[in-house]
């Protein structure tokens, strides 16, 4: 196959050597230092919570936050911070075996474990002073340079601040600190953005100089307290339908952040696995993956509190309450069904969801699926497997998403005979853990999937003997989840609920097996520290998944026009490929019973489910709800129908501050959806892509936890703004844009532009937001 050709030399590919530079003086720190001690030597005591937390989440968590913090260092929680930075990255794709893992309150718990595994102290560890505490940090330090030699005056930073997302990281120790700020004296921290102000870097310094103490964390209130018992004593019920249910649940919330919406829904739990029983300390089971081999006679399910700050990129609310306990129940406690026997976790049982929970009903699993289908969705959106342009570069910029009814004949019978029948040849990449040889492990998977899908094939053949009984009825309808919007944004992604935008080129449906593959693919069986073979086989597995979803779409249109779409969707790719694709999808020859009555069948049928979901499909981001009596929305519908050249040159996502007076501000987000001749691609994406087709979405409030562009906008300059992106033509114009309307990484006024998006954001998703990530801002 010729998504294969480049495999080998992907695999083999070694990383890139740092370019060097002219060593220059080493900046003095010392008067800075000592200024600082002399300044606050009789303040009294900075208290972590309330005055040091929120300067570093405001400040330094927007780039310092997860798996792809510059050095490892995650500032987004005390413990973080004292863990220090590594020289070690995660996201390796060159790897030729399985790294160590190093995520933080779950692979070490003491700072001792953590510098066993190369993590370095940015906190002092030496002897006990004001001003060791300031001479010996890696972090005083790196603001002290900063202050030092604050940002170049000028619009656009130089070429030797590397600001690629794959960039060459330096991650001093404390002993090369000195030789990194002679090489690098513009370099201090936040990097490539504005300093700090005064008032924030001086109570830094202090905490910092006072021995940077932990504070007091809030205990939890009895309301909490209580409720985490009653869904503990839930989950860890003796009987084995509770057992198996709970470690379904487990597999699939584990990336959750749990909360009591009639509480507070700003204090968030994980799920995890204990060695411990309920009213005992957690004693956590940690393992590679949630379906590893716990090692322990008796798993129990806890409710621990998370430490970190939320991060808009990662975090992925789901509500827990008196009324999910009674649903949960009614799926898997009380339907008549025996469980026999707990699954094994050996690797073959335990990564492969169709064979381990089997004796689950299918459908209880799937309703479950469908009750938050865009949280579930979400996580292989935010998941860490999304992290870069090759790991998403297989799905389109712009899509929507439909499920296929759970009351359909088609999905009840799924279950007793389809799965049951190939549970074997639905196996995952995952089975072969996180050390994988590509090509060998891929053809194995190809002949499982080719034997799946001719199975499916005669299945769905007998599902469907008459044309009436493919119709839009398959749809399901459910609730707010029923449709959904995925936007990819070159190196990373977001998805919404409703049908956003216009009429996308693709969408896909999907069925309780397509979705259960996709969450054990790239949630569960996803291991960001597995070596290049593994990354490469679940990147190429989702292929396949994604041409699942796009056919079970096309089978709503009428027969003789989804070869016509399907070669649309696919221009230019190898004549392999396609052979490929009509081995195994394009010869369902069971007409729709849909009727259609104009020459654009995929149009029309958009019309359809619209009409068919209803006030299902009123999505808060819809630019055509949010009218404002203003007349601002018909203004920006006009952006909307930017096309080609001119929405190319827009960022992949900007937010749009629209300034009313001197109190009052609109949010809104420009989203540039690149379009490609197929995706079939994994290399070489610009070899694909047709500018000429980008099209513009235009959405209140924020979609994207990666912003690329700041723009602010005065309400009466919004037609000259409007006027001017209408006429964009080259990156000159694009820049002179910037001039006049852009927040860049340079401007003075960027930090306070940034609280403000920050505070927006929370009061108009209370319980979705989180810190927005900066590691992708341009500097254009």
């Amino acid at each position: 196959m010729p998504w294969l050709y480049p495999i080998v030399a992907l695999f083999f590919l070694s990383a890139c050597g740092q370019v060097s530079r002219p060593q220059m003086e080493t900046p003095d720190l010392t008067p800075l230092f000592a200024e600082m001690l002399e300044t606050t030597k009789n303040q009294p005591p900075v208290d972590y919570r309330q005055q040091v937390k929120p300067i570093l989440e405001q400040r330094c968590v927007v780039c310092h936050g997860c798996y792809d913090a510059p050095c490892q260092l995650k500032l987004s929680a005390y413990e973080g911070v004292t863990r220090g930075g590594s020289k070690q990255e995660v996201y390796d794709g060159t790897r030729l075996i399985s790294t160590n893992l190093t995520r933080l309150f779950e692979d070490a718990k003491t700072t001792t474990e953590w510098r066993e595994k190369g993590f370095f102290p940015v906190l002092n560890e030496a002897e006990k002073s004001a001003r060791a505490n300031l001479e010996n940090s890696v972090m005083a330090g790196m603001l002290a340079l900063k202050q030092l030699h604050p940002l170049p005056d000028e619009k656009r930073l130089s070429e030797s601040f590397d600001l690629k997302l794959d960039r060459d990281q330096q991650c001093p120790k404390q002993g090369e600190f000195a030789g990194f700020s002679a090489n690098y004296p513009l370099w201090g921290m936040p990097y490539g953005l504005p300093g700090l102000a005064d008032d924030e870097y001086r109570t830094l310094l202090t905490w910092l100089a006072q021995g940077a103490g932990p504070g007091q964390r809030r205990p939890l209130s009895n309301q909490i307290q209580q409720r985490i018992s009653a869904w503990e004593d839930f989950l860890n019920s003796d009987s084995l339908k509770h057992q198996l249910m709970s470690r379904y649940l487990f597999e699939h919330l584990f990336v959750a952040n749990l909360y009591f919406e009639d509480l507070d829904r700003r204090v968030f739990f994980k799920l995890v696995r204990s060695a411990t029983p309920p009213g005992e300390s957690i004693e956590r089971i940690v393992t590679r993956r949630p379906y590893d081999d716990p090692g322990v006679d008796r798993v129990y399910y806890r409710l621990s509190q998370v430490k970190a700050t939320i991060l808009a990129k990662t975090h992925l609310p789901y509500a827990l309450s008196p009324a999910r306990l009674v649903r949960l129940s009614e799926l898997f406690i009380q339907p008549d069904y025996p469980v026999t026997r707990l699954p094994s976790y050996a690797v073959k049982v335990a990564s492969n969801p169709f064979i381990a929970f089997s004796e689950l009903p299918v459908d209880a699993r799937y309703r479950f699926l469908l009750d938050d289908a865009r949280h579930f969705i979400n996580g292989f959106i935010k998941g860490p497997v999304c992290r870069g342009q090759v790991a998403l570069n297989v799905i389109n910029d712009h899509f929507w998403v439909f499920f296929i009814d759970p009351d359909s004949p088609v999905m009840q019978n799924e279950g007793n005979t389809l799965l049951l029948k190939e549970s074997n040849d639905l196996r995952l990449p995952a089975q072969d853990e996180s050390n994988s040889i590509p090509l060998l492990s891929w053809l194995k998977y190809a002949r499982s999937r080719k034997a799946y899908l001719q199975e499916k094939r005669e299945y769905m053949r007998e599902q469907f003997p008459d044309a009436g009984d493919v119709n839009i009825d398959l749809a399901w309808r459910g609730n707010s989840n029923a449709a959904l919007t995925i936007f990819r944004h070159f190196d990373s992604a977001t998805v919404v609920e409703g049908l956003v935008g216009e009429n996308p080129k693709t969408a896909w449906a999907i069925g309780y097996a397509l979705f259960e593959r996709i969450h054990y693919l790239l949630v569960a069986g996803f291991d960001v520290y597995g070596n290049a073979g593994h990354q490469l086989n679940t990147r190429l597995y989702m292929d396949f998944l994604r041409m699942d979803g796009e056919f079970n779409f096309l089978m709503l249109l009428p027969r003789e026009v989804r070869r016509e779409q399907w070669d649309y969707w696919y221009r230019g790719a190898h004549d392999k490929v396609k052979a490929f694709i009509d081995e195994r999808h394009l010869n369902f020859d069971q007409d729709t019973g849909i009727s259609y009555q104009t020459d654009d069948p995929k149009s029309e049928l958009f019309g359809m489910l619209k009409e068919y979901l209803g006030e299902i499909n009123a999505s808060r981001y819809r630019l055509d709800k949010a009218r404002d009596g203003l007349n601002i929305t018909t203004q920006m519908e006009r952006l909307q129908d930017l096309d080609g050249q001119t929405a190319s040159l827009l960022a992949q996502v900007s937010f749009m501050e629209i300034r009313l007076n001197e109190g009052e501000s609109r949010y809104y987000t420009l989203i540039h959806n690149n379009a490609h001749i197929n995706i079939t691609h994994m290399l070489e994406e610009e070899k694909a892509r047709l500018p000429e087709e980008d099209t513009l979405t235009v959405v209140p409030g924020f979609i994207g936890a990666y912003p690329n562009s700041f723009l602010r906008i005065g309400r009466a300059e919004l037609p000259l703004f409007i006027g001017r992106v209408e006429a964009l033509s080259n990156e000159a114009d694009y820049s002179d844009l910037l001039d006049r309307f852009g927040i860049r990484r340079t401007s003075d006024s960027f930090w306070d532009y940034s609280d403000r998006l920050h505070t927006a954001y929370r009061k108009t998703a209370p319980v979705e937001s989180g810190l927005f990530d900066y590691n992708r801002l341009d500097n254009r």
